[in-house]
């Protein structure tokens, strides 16, 4: 299979998701949006990841945006899968007329979260992911749910049979990944106990075994979505 991955900013590639699609055998293009790239056109592959970005785009989306999201509205209406991460995830919510708003805590650092009883994804029924937002987003309606943390109890959903899948959390760090993500922090509120679920950043790069144990996760949720191409 031939996938395209938006890029949304410097600092939020891919991380191991190329590292999983070479192992697996697919070829794929990432699209250097905040570069100047265009918006690839629909049909010219066969599935769809929307990469992280910069929360400041969710309140003020850059120019680019708006092809961007023209794109993810043709995909929902198709037939071929679409995947987002953090922003991307959040861009497809809003496109499933989701509700996208801060959370009542900001997350960064690792949580864990606990699988939903409806949950479609094949995941353990509680493990550890990495977090890095202050936005959260609603149950797109026919959507299901992933599961959710403690600061945020909906970290994910599958729509159109799993077609169609958003994660907050990210399975997909790894070490180098997260160490760019420290320049574009969550807003966070002034208030201390508000800031309960932030942790500084070297709770977050030790153990760095913990970005290994991400790998059998991603691996299970990227065969199921491509199961459906």
């Amino acid at each position: 299979m031939h996938i395209h991955l938006l890029q949304h900013g410097p600092d939020h590639g891919p991380a191991r998701l190329t590292d999983w699609l070479d192992s697996m055998g697919h070829s794929y293009t990432i699209f250097h949006l905040f570069d100047g790239e265009l918006t690839p056109r629909p049909g010219e592959c066969d599935a769809l990841i929307l990469l992280d970005g910069p929360e400041a785009f969710v309140q003020e989306p850059p120019p680019w945006a708006r092809a961007e999201k023209k794109l993810i509205n043709r995909y929902l209406d198709g037939q071929r899968p679409i995947l987002g991460v953090g922003l991307g995830a959040l861009w497809i919510a809003e496109a499933l007329e989701a509700v996208i708003a801060p959370g009542t805590y900001p997350e960064t650092g690792w949580h864990a979260v606990t699988l939903a009883p409806e949950s479609p994804f094949d995941l353990p029924e509680r493990f550890e992911a990495l977090m890095w937002h202050r936005y959260v987003f609603s149950l797109p309606d026919d959507a299901l749910p992933l599961g959710g943390s403690d600061a945020a109890p909906l970290q994910g959903f599958a729509w159109d049979a799993g077609r169609v899948v958003g994660l907050l959390c990210h399975l997909e760090a790894t070490a180098e990944s997260a160490a760019g993500l420290f320049a574009h922090p969550p807003a966070l509120p002034a208030s201390p106990a508000a800031r309960r679920y932030v942790q500084e950043t070297s709770a977050i790069l030790t153990p760095p075994g913990r970005f290994h144990a991400l790998a059998p996760l991603l691996d299970r949720v990227m065969t199921q979505w491509l199961a459906q191409a």
